[in-house]
């Protein structure tokens, strides 16, 4: 399984020059690469890792992440993430999939939170162990219902603060999360653009994150994602797992409601 992904892989990187190009001339600049993996995936390399990563006894008190607890009791994450972010009663605050799990490799297994989010992303030889933790975590919801409830007055205001961060014009740019993704049928360099605020388009936006990017030949999240929409905007740096960052991410979920998880999934 491995040799084959990564033979699919490097057909993938020598292809990045007439992907560039084909993408001008294509409505899915993606779809030649749907055609090439068929049934694969290379984000499967990266839920093989953090499959590793979640049994392995790690960390100063060198034990497994078996005890975290996403919600729905320590150590189970099927179906977890589709019923994130939420609130937690250890933290007192809501969190995301990354956010919870900085906290629970900081608390649990004693790694240092700021070593952490210095290797957040990958790039390149260096690999990112919250990007595979998540890619195998997220996989295991795949199939299941987006549920976000909004039972805890910290959800609720989450939710709220997501929604007035979307709205919010800001930058050099005066733009806004909503400038490009506010109604469906956008455009930005022949790339179509999700609207976040219709049900089908909010639905697949969640649902698969994380994603492969061709492009760049990495597993990215969906905090990466919206990290790079604020470089994008000229935005200040959004801190991983930050609260601006966690409501955002609740503002997506909520709107989410209803779809299918089908991540991780591939990206141009």
């Amino acid at each position: 399984m491995k040799q084959r992904l990564w033979r699919v892989v490097s057909v993938a990187v020598m292809a990045c020059m007439p992907f560039v190009v084909g993408a001008q001339q294509q409505e899915d600049p993606v779809a030649e690469y749907r055609e090439l993996f068929g049934e694969d995936n290379p984000a499967e390399l990266w839920e093989q890792r953090g499959e590793g990563l979640w049994r392995e006894a790690r960390g100063p008190k060198n034990v497994p992440l078996s005890s975290c607890d996403f919600g729905l009791g320590a150590g189970v994450i099927a179906g977890a993430y589709a019923q994130m972010p939420r609130y937690f009663a250890d933290t007192g605050r809501v969190e995301d999939l990354e956010s919870r799990l900085v906290t629970c490799m900081s608390t649990i297994q004693g790694l240092d939170r700021e070593t952490m989010l210095r290797s957040r992303f990958g790039d390149g030889d260096k690999k990112s162990d919250l990007e595979a933790l998540t890619a195998y975590i997220v996989g295991q919801s795949r199939g299941h219902t987006v549920e976000i409830k909004l039972q805890h007055p910290a959800e609720k205001a989450a939710y709220e603060t997501g929604k007035s961060l979307f709205f919010y014009r800001a930058g050099p740019h005066d733009f806004s999360c909503a400038s490009c993704h506010g109604e469906s049928g956008k455009r930005i360099r022949l790339q179509s653009l999700p609207g976040l605020l219709e049900k089908k388009d909010a639905q697949f936006a969640f649902t698969t994150w994380p994603g492969y990017r061709v492009s760049q030949g990495e597993l990215r999240t969906l905090e990466w994602r919206l990290a790079d929409c604020f470089r994008q905007q000229r935005l200040p740096q959004l801190g991983y797992g930050s609260p601006a960052a966690v409501a955002l991410v609740m503002f997506m979920a909520v709107n989410a409601n209803g779809g299918k998880m089908d991540a991780p999934n591939l990206k141009r």
